[in-house]
């Protein structure tokens, strides 16, 4: 195995960030530690499913997308300890009717016997989703996921709109792939579908993934609408990501704008690359224009995260 294959080590560019790096990085910042609002813990049957689909490049990857960590679930829940991830996620998502529920029962479960996983839950579009959510929020559900891309459903859906209404009342934050991104869906994806959602329920603390790739500028627009509009970090910026969807020079001057608003995201385990270099890749944006500083930095892997999710 090379060694820009084996998880931790530097990747062979000049200066590169290892993990066995990574405390040093964030104690530099005067940080405790880091807060992931968007990493994945699934049943071990269903994760091997998802990471055989990463490794066939499936319809909806488009892309060979080698797993980096591809370990045992103690192994991975070590390895961001090891990072300083000091709050992570299980997120979880259905892509047909009937998985939801048990999604949700895993993760809170996780957390129950893992402290440092926020409890965390999802939903899909389907007959008693209400209830689903409602029983959720009463065991401590602290995050919601959902994948409008794999789920293939389009997030304005009528059996929806109390859910939006019950999770914007409780101001618990809903991590929503809806971005076109890696593959866009007619009919599913896109900024217009969690627009016409936001309309309905201006207050949902919705937590864009992947900062709306490839949409980056028509999602920070909902985030200007929006107040409670938050793009994740995921896979942003990385080596991996720019080479398809580079995020526009242009824009950077937005990211600046709502510091309060991005928070970090890494998409661990199921990445392709050490997760060391997601934030090598948030770094990087210090030596741009406008320079992204350290209280930028801050802000995004520790102190939004924090207000969503907690400590």
């Amino acid at each position: 195995m090379k060694e820009a294959e084996v998880p931790g080590t530097r990747t062979g560019r000049p200066g590169a960030l290892g993990d066995g790096d990574v405390p040093a990085w964030w104690q530099r910042l005067g940080l405790p530690g880091l807060i992931d609002i968007h990493t994945h813990f699934l049943p071990e049957r269903m994760l091997r499913r998802v990471w055989a689909h990463f490794d066939e490049a499936g319809p909806l990857v488009g892309r060979p997308w080698p797993i980096t960590y591809r370990t045992d679930q103690d192994s991975r829940l070590a390895r961001l300890r090891q990072l300083g991830v000091r709050r992570f996620t299980a997120l979880a998502y259905a892509h047909r009717p009937g998985m939801a529920a048990d999604l949700t029962d895993f993760a809170l479960d996780l957390a129950a016997a893992e402290p440092d996983c926020v409890p965390s839950a999802t939903f899909y579009p389907e007959d008693g989703v209400l209830g689903q959510v409602e029983s959720a929020l009463h065991r401590g559900a602290r995050v919601f996921k959902i994948h409008a891309q794999v789920g293939g459903f389009d997030l304005r859906e009528p059996v929806l709109d109390p859910v939006w209404g019950l999770l914007a009342d409780a101001a618990v934050p809903v991590v929503v792939h809806v971005g076109s991104g890696p593959v866009p869906r007619a009919g599913f994806t896109g900024p217009d579908k969690l627009e016409g959602v936001l309309r309905r329920h201006p207050g949902l603390t919705a937590v864009v993934a992947h900062l709306g790739t490839p949409e980056y500028g028509e999602f920070l627009a909902l985030a200007e609408k929006f107040p409670r509009v938050h793009l994740d970090t995921t896979m942003a910026f990385t080596d991996f990501f720019e080479e398809v969807a580079p995020f526009p020079a242009r824009l950077l001057p937005r990211l600046a704008e709502f510091t309060d608003r991005i928070v970090l995201g890494s998409d661990f385990p199921n990445i392709p690359y050490p997760y060391a270099h997601q934030l090598e890749a948030l770094e990087r944006l210090r030596y741009k224009e406008p320079r992204l500083d350290d209280d930028w930095l801050r802000a995004v892997c520790w102190a939004n995260g924090e207000r969503l999710i907690g400590t």
